[in-house]
Parts: structure tokens; sequence; C-alpha cells
């Protein structure tokens, strides 16, 4: 892939996440892709995978969004600084909705295999920005 395709695939990836669209999430991530969340404490695999770390944060912050702001492409790996914002209109992680608006900038890096899809995102810890804004983190 070269690197204009890349960046192709993290603005679809980026429509994907914010609409959770099953049938792009499929199209743009493997189904043996593993992803980490502290809402699972397996690997969650594939399109349907990655969506169901996004219904889980959507059940805390319905409006939750992403937003990418820079990217950097080379070879098979892009590296993406996301801002991401939400209000906890929800119950998220047994605590109760408290009205707080959040908003973080959360780096990630995601390899892509020879078809063009989505085997690895790594992300920088930024579930800990999301605690700090609701009151569950004083770190």
């Amino acid at each position: 892939m070269t690197n204009e395709q890349i960046k192709e695939k993290m603005k679809a990836f980026q429509a994907m996440i914010n609409t959770a669209d099953e049938k792009a999430a499929a199209e743009l991530v493997a189904d043996d892709a593993p992803f980490y969340t502290p809402a699972s404490p397996a690997p969650l695999y594939g399109g349907k995978g990655y969506l169901a770390i996004v219904y889980w944060l959507r059940k805390g912050f319905s409006d939750v969004q992403w937003q990418l702001e820079e990217m950097v492409a080379e070879n098979d790996t892009a590296a993406v600084r996301w801002t991401s914002t939400g209000t906890h209109d929800g119950e998220f992680m047994g605590l109760a909705a408290t009205g707080k608006k959040f908003k973080i900038s959360v780096m990630n890096f995601y390899k892509f295999n020879k078809e063009g899809k989505i085997v690895s995102d790594i992300a920088a810890e930024g579930m800990i920005g999301i605690l700090r804004a609701i009151g569950l983190c004083n770190v």
C-alpha cells in the first residue's frame, strides 16, 4: 500500500468508528486482528470486536467522537493523533452519569496487511484522560 492509500483508509476508519458502520468495519479491519480493552479480559477480534469497544464507550458517552488530527504513514504503518470528545451521560465502569464532558488527545499506531486491512492498533493510554474528566481517577 502507498502512504496515500493508508491515509485514505484511515479517513474511512474515522468515519467507521464515528458511525459504528459494521460493513465498513468488515472492509477495513482484518478478521483476526486482536484488540485489547478494559471492557474485556480477552482480546476482541476483527471489525465486530473493534466496534464492541466503540459500543462499550457509547454506553457511557453516547456522543463520543474521534477526530483525526495528524497522521504519518510509512510502509504498512500509520501513526495517528486523535482528539476524542464526549459527554458522560450513561453509566460507565460503575459510575452513574455525571454530565461531565471530556476532550482528550490520543495517539495510535495502526499496521496494515497486504490486503489493506488493519491488523493491529496499539494505543497510547487515552482511557486515563476520560477517567480523570469524569472523576474516576485523580492521577
